[in-house]
């Protein structure tokens, strides 16, 4: 017999119920929350035993009580959830190269393997299978690290919005990632570098490189606005010029700074064609409307990326020459220079594709002599150089666009000169020459050989 209260007495309001029904099954109702359209969000359960219905109740009422029940409705599978979540929440959220990257993960690796279950019923086991077969199957570290961070980002916002009310990525771990050990370049290498690169095309740039740490796209990016140039007398009080404007001393020296306003990106090619009409093109560059792609212009990587840096002399006559010869390219293009006032260009005023700018970094590296390195170590130099220097790491967050202290850790590296001073100053500190003194001038007795 169903279980009748109290006459005249009733459960309060969102008060879970359990009863046996016509139809012979114990039945219990749960309020959860409120839907969409303001009635209460009442989730049913349906059971044999009177036993197995009072333990389901008590899950519902445990999920509720701790936020992690899911929304109302059909649950979506996997592979539904990631591509609404790649399409419509990460894309206007994320960077190109980031979706990209994204992309690859979900459509190439995560629908194939999980993407068939339900996300509300997705266990930590299933990912961890899906590693072990693509490990197995001689996917890369660094492919399955790509995998976790995408999944993580997608199960994290499901979660976030009632999706699923357990994430079952969280027990998971991460896969290992052996991160390669970055060299800077030297101190001398860097010289060998800009010395070769001051009697080659667009040399400057390897000059901003190597100085001031600016990414790829930063770099490449710049344009002659984001460079102010001022001038400064190089006459002694001593013995002043008697010019009153410091352009026209016979000594100047100049000073300048250098704003970061944007990068430039080459971005793959979309298609244009209705997707119930395709073009029938594999890819998105052989489309006829296709769109979105070629060199871009985009925002810096973050907002500590928009930066304006004080340029070092040297630097500040480099960009000079640079520009006295590309106003001689420019009479020599006559109608075929684009001018759009880039301060890197091809001979023709369009800006310098970054593959070819890559192809360039390698070229100028073998007629240094110097070892191969990739493009991107010229920031990890840049960043060293400051350790060197003692810089506060503060100031050297600032200097290189990053919004984190922990970057610091990663681009910069203890260079040989920096140990060999250590050793020198422990050296002179811990084992004094015969009766000399140590680094604080103090007479010490010669100390006996270990």
């Amino acid at each position: 017999m169903p279980r009748k209260r109290e006459k005249g007495t009733r459960a309060p309001n969102g008060a879970s119920t359990i009863y046996k029904g016509k139809d012979g099954y114990w039945h219990g109702r749960v309020t959860v929350g409120v839907r969409d359209d303001g009635k209460p969000d009442r989730r049913h359960i349906k059971r044999v035993k009177e036993a197995d219905a009072t333990r389901a109740v008590r899950e519902l009422e445990k999920l509720r009580d701790r936020g992690q029940m899911r929304k109302p409705g059909q649950p979506w599978t996997v592979e539904q959830w990631l591509t609404h979540w790649l399409d419509t929440i990460a894309a206007p959220s994320v960077r190109y190269k980031t979706l990209a990257y994204y992309r690859t993960a979900i459509v190439k690796y995560l629908v194939p393997g999980i993407g068939a279950h339900k996300v509300d019923r997705l266990e930590p086991e299933h990912i961890e299978k899906l590693y072990a077969r693509l490990r197995k199957d001689g996917a890369q570290p660094a492919t399955l690290q790509q995998i976790h961070r995408t999944l993580r980002a997608a199960l994290n916002e499901a979660t976030r919005r009632g999706r699923i009310g357990r994430n079952p990525i969280l027990p998971v771990k991460s896969p290992p990632v052996i991160e390669k050990e970055i060299e800077p370049l030297s101190a001398a290498d860097a010289q060998a570098v800009l010395t070769t690169a001051a009697d080659r095309r667009n040399g400057a740039r390897w000059a901003v490189a190597l100085s001031l740490g600016l990414r790829q796209g930063e770099a490449l990016g710049l344009k002659w606005p984001d460079i102010e140039i001022m001038w400064q007398h190089g006459c002694g009080e001593a013995d002043p010029c008697g010019v009153l404007t410091a352009a026209d001393c016979p000594a100047r020296q100049p000073t300048g700074t250098l704003t970061v306003r944007r990068a430039l990106q080459r971005q793959s090619w979309q298609h244009g064609c209705d997707p119930a009409k395709p073009c029938g093109r594999k890819r998105g560059a052989e489309c006829p409307t296709r769109h979105s792609g070629g060199l871009v212009v985009v925002e810096p990587k973050s907002r500590a990326g928009r930066r304006v840096l004080s340029l070092p002399t040297p630097l500040v006559w480099a960009l000079l020459a640079h520009r006295e010869t590309q106003d001689i390219e420019r009479k020599r293009a006559a109608q075929l220079w684009q001018d759009d006032r880039w301060v890197f260009t091809q001979p023709t005023g369009q800006p310098i594709d970054p593959r070819a700018d890559y192809d360039e970094w390698k070229a100028l590296l073998t007629a240094a002599g110097v070892r191969e390195a990739r493009l991107h170590d010229a920031r990890h130099t840049a960043a060293t150089m400051l350790l060197v220097l003692n810089v506060p790491s503060r100031t050297v967050m600032d200097l290189m666009g990053w919004s984190q202290l922990s970057m610091t850790q990663r681009y910069q590296h203890v260079p040989d000169q920096l140990r060999r001073d250590v050793a020198d100053k422990l050296g002179r500190l811990l084992w004094v020459a015969d009766g000399g003194e140590d680094d604080t001038g103090t007479a010490s007795a010669p100390v006996a050989p270990v």
